[in-house]
C-alpha cells in the first residue's frame, strides 16, 4: 500500500511503514499484529513494533485482554492533536530564529563580514519582514503605526502574539484611527493586553522586536518603498530611545478612568469622545468612529466643553487628564 505526497501523514511524524499499518487498521474494527502482518505480507515483529509506535502517538489503543489487539482512534481527533503538537513545536523554533539570527550576524560583524543594516526593496519584502518580526518576537514589541499600509490595516498576527504573552506597545498616528473599524480593532487589542497611544504628527513607521532588531520603512510611497532591517547597533539604540520619547509625548488610548486613585464618574461616551479629540482626529472621523452624524458629534463636543469648562480641544484635554479620563 502506498500514499502520494498529498495524503501522506509524514508531516505529523509517521514513517511510511507505520502509516501503512495504520491505514490497514483503519479498515477494520480491531486486529492483532499477527492478522495485520498476514494481510500486509510483513513479519509479525515488524508490525508489532509499528503498532507500539502508533500507540505512543495516540493513533491507536490497545484493547483489554491477554492477546495484543489494537483498534484505531477516530483520525479526525487523533491527527488534530498531532497537528497541534507539531504547530507548538514549530512556534518554538520560530521563536528561536530571531535569537539565532542575532548570533549569526554578530559573528559576521566581528569577523568583518555581514552587515548591521540590510536594505529591503519593495513593499512585499517589507511586509514579509513585518510578519516575520511579529512571529519571532519573544518578549517585547514596539511599534509606530501610521498609513499607508503594505499589508491590510487589520493585523491578524498581533492578537496571537498578545495571547502568548508578548508585551506590546503601539503609538498610532491619528490617520490610522480614522480608518473604518480601526477603533474597534484597537479596543480588542487593548483587551488582549496591548498598550496603545496616539501622537499627532507621527512622522515615520517603525517596528522593534525585543530591542534587538528593527524594521524601518524609508518611504511612505508604496510604489517606491524601501526599508531597512537594523540589527544590534548604536543606530538601533537610537531608534529605541526615539520610540520612548514619542511614547512619553503620546496620549494613552483606552486608559482606565481614574484620578487620585478614585474612579472617574465620567460616562464612557464622554471619555471616548475626549480621547478621540485629544488624538487629533477630524470631526468627521470622530463622528464616523462613534456612529454619529457630524452635527450630533459637534453638539456633544460643545456639551463636553461646557462640562469641562473648556473652550477648545487643548483645554478640554488638560481638564480631562486632570480628571483621569485620559
Amino acid at each position: 500500500m502506498t500514499t502520494d505526497d498529498a495524503t501522506s501523514l509524514a508531516p505529523v511524524g509517521l514513517g511510511p511503514f507505520d502509516e501503512e499499518v495504520y491505514r490497514a487498521l483503519l479498515t477494520c474494527v480491531d486486529a492483532t499484529p499477527a492478522a495485520l502482518a498476514e494481510r500486509l505480507g510483513q513479519p509479525e515483529g515488524r508490525v508489532d513494533g509499528a503498532c507500539g509506535r502508533l500507540r505512543a502517538l495516540g493513533l491507536v489503543i490497545r484493547m483489554s485482554g491477554r492477546r495484543r489487539r489494537y483498534t484505531a482512534v477516530d483520525p479526525e481527533a487523533a491527527l488534530e492533536a498531532l497537528v497541534r503538537e507539531r504547530a507548538g513545536e514549530l512556534d518554538q523554533v520560530r521563536g528561536s530564529a530571531l535569537a539565532l539570527s542575532s548570533i549569526f550576524h554578530a559573528a559576521r560583524r566581528q569577523a568583518g563580514g555581514g552587515s548591521t543594516i540590510e536594505l529591503l526593496n519593495g513593499p512585499e519584502e517589507q511586509g514579509r519582514w513585518f510578519v516575520r518580526l511579529q512571529h519571532q518576537v519573544r518578549s517585547e514589541m514596539m511599534v509606530l503605526d501610521r498609513p499607508p499600509y503594505v499589508l491590510a490595516a487589520v493585523n491578524p498576527v498581533e492578537p496571537v502574539r498578545l495571547d502568548s504573552g508578548v508585551h506590546w506597545r503601539a503609538i498610532y498616528a491619528p490617520e490610522a484611527l480614522e480608518i473604518p473599524g480601526a477603533m474597534d480593532e484597537i479596543d480588542d487589542l487593548t483587551r488582549r493586553g496591548e498598550q496603545g497611544r496616539v501622537l499627532p504628527g507621527l512622522p515615520l513607521k517603525l517596528a522593534i522586536a525585543d530591542r534587538r532588531i528593527a524594521l524601518l520603512p524609508l518611504s511612505m510611497e508604496l510604489g517606491h518603498a524601501q526599508g531597512l532591517v537594523i540589527r544590534e547597533s548604536t543606530l538601533l539604540d537610537a531608534l529605541v530611545e526615539l520610540f520612548e520619547v514619542y511614547w512619553a509625548r503620546a496620549t494613552p488610548l483606552g486608559a482606565p478612568p481614574v484620578a487620585d486613585g478614585v474612579p472617574s464618574a465620567a460616562p464612557d461616551e464622554d471619555r471616548q469622545l475626549v480621547q478621540l479629540l485629544a488624538a487629533g482626529l477630524t470631526d468627521s472621523a470622530i463622528a464616523r468612529q462613534l456612529g454619529l452624524s457630524t452635527r450630533t458629534m459637534r453638539r456633544r463636543t460643545r456639551r463636553l466643553f461646557d462640562a469641562l469648562e473648556a473652550t477648545n480641544r487643548f483645554q478640554a484635554g488638560l481638564q480631562a487628564a486632570r480628571r483621569g479620563w485620559l
